[in-house]
């Protein structure tokens, strides 16, 4: 869904994208414990931290996106939001409970000045994106490795070749597998009960340890990734 706050708008040439399923969507094409409960509240708190910037945005669901990869899909989404008249766009996903409201301030600051702010994800990807539309080259991006592990390098070295400065945000690990979950319940202070509530779902069953806990389908053996634009394993 295209959305636009009502807000006082801070930087007037800089919209948001969230570009991310909706949890009933993930229910459907991920389905392992409390998934759709989980993408739910996500949405719901990265949507929150966005109208507080007071910026524009707009959310991008499986409903808006076209294309038949992650590559197609999330060009499109961007060039929808510059159709739009935005001279920048920040994307972000629904997958990093610990962004910032500051944090998405401080993207849209630094493209009054800069082509480029990245948001390194640890897994090689990144959880957030500004460019300015100068810059926006659409077939360089579907030539981009989606989906790997070397997508923030690759990245990083295309605008470098071109002499243009990115600006680096702090690393932040986002939920691509059970393991990450785990990891956000161990600094449990960082982030909402509710939240909190749900990642303990994933290892606790009637107050049974984690090792004893068996999920439905054997699924917790396997590599489950959340975001469909986060990083694959390598093979």
């Amino acid at each position: 869904m295209l959305t636009n706050t009502k807000k006082k708008v801070i930087y007037k040439k800089t919209a948001i994208l969230i570009f991310a399923q909706s949890g009933k969507q993930e229910g459907v094409s991920k389905p392992f414990l409390k998934s759709a409960v989980l993408f739910n509240e996500l949405n719901k708190k990265t949507i929150a931290k966005v109208e507080k910037t007071g910026l524009p945005y707009f959310h991008i669901s499986e409903t808006e996106q076209i294309g038949n990869s992650f590559g197609e899909r999330y060009t499109n989404a961007i060039k929808q939001v510059y159709a739009q008249g935005f001279e920048n766009v920040i994307t972000i996903g629904n997958d990093s409970p610990r962004l910032k409201t500051s944090q998405l301030l401080k993207a849209a600051k630094e493209l009054e000045k800069k082509a480029m702010v990245l948001g390194p994800s640890r897994d090689g990807g990144y959880y957030l994106l500004g460019l300015n539309k100068s810059h926006f080259n659409a077939a360089l991006f579907l030539k981009l490795p989606w989906q790997t592990s070397r997508l923030t390098q690759n990245i990083t070295r295309l605008f470098s070749t071109k002499n243009i400065e990115v600006t680096l945000l702090e690393s932040l690990n986002d939920i691509d597998n059970i393991d990450d979950a785990k990891s956000f319940i161990d600094g449990f202070q960082k982030i909402s009960e509710e939240l909190l509530k749900i990642l303990r779902a994933f290892f606790y069953s009637e107050k049974l340890p984690l090792r004893i806990l068996s999920f439905r389908d054997n699924m917790f053996h396997q590599k489950i990734y959340f975001n469909k634009g986060s990083p694959f394993p390598s093979l």
